[in-house]
């Protein structure tokens, strides 16, 4: 049986809580491009020659080098999270997925800070996610099971792989405490809520990012 080692982004801002075992499968957009302005509730980024302005909340997750070394700070000296220019720059290259609101400004659900956005940036559909309780880890697969409304149910097993990411609170102790890898199977158990982020390879799943909203 092959041991999964995966890499886990320790930079995450703050983390999503999705109620409990409820299904979401939903394309997303994805909209590259440097940062040009922030506020304490919108980011707005350049995407070729359009200014492209998101809302963002106390749910909106950011990935970047040094946020959660800015986080511990703060919360050590009492003090609420960071802002958004506590831990971003002006002109900086990210990526930030959204899903758009009929007449409202679109909500901000992650913003990534990137090497590159190419020529100008792009705007492109996201990754498919569903949310859901685990039921089961495989050797390199995890299977999880929730509702989906109406009183349906379902169950999907995606494949992970060494590029799977794992994103959850804790977790960073977790994996530094085992030298900078962990095996999959210490950061995620049955019974956990996670939100997984896949698009589909042939007639596979493949999870490009597990979050883990809430512990067993």
């Amino acid at each position: 049986m092959r041991t999964m080692f995966l890499a886990v982004t320790l930079a995450v801002l703050s983390v999503i809580y999705w109620p409990a075992n409820t299904a979401i499968a939903q394309e997303t957009q994805v909209a590259r491009g440097t940062v040009s302005d922030m506020s304490g509730s919108s980011i707005t980024i350049q995407v070729r020659d359009e200014a492209m302005k998101f809302a963002v909340d106390a749910n909106t997750q950011v990935e970047a080098r040094g946020a959660s070394t800015k986080t511990r700070q703060l919360a050590a000296t009492g003090q609420p999270g960071p802002k958004l220019s506590d831990i971003l720059t002006v002109g900086q290259p990210v990526a930030v997925t959204y899903l758009q609101a009929s007449g409202a400004t679109p909500r901000a659900s992650m913003i990534r800070a990137v090497p590159s956005v190419g020529t100008g940036g792009s705007v492109a559909a996201d990754e498919l996610r569903s949310n859901g309780t685990v039921k089961s880890l495989g050797a390199n697969s995890i299977t999880i099971v929730g509702g989906s409304g109406g009183g349906a149910t379902f169950e999907q097993t995606f494949q992970i792989s060494t590029d799977t990411k794992v994103v959850g609170k804790g977790l960073g102790t977790a994996t530094a405490a085992s030298g900078g890898k962990a095996l999959f199977s210490d950061l995620i158990a049955a019974g956990d809520q996670v939100s997984v982020e896949y698009h589909k390879a042939g007639d596979r799943l493949q999870a490009s990012d597990v979050r883990v909203t809430a512990k067993k």
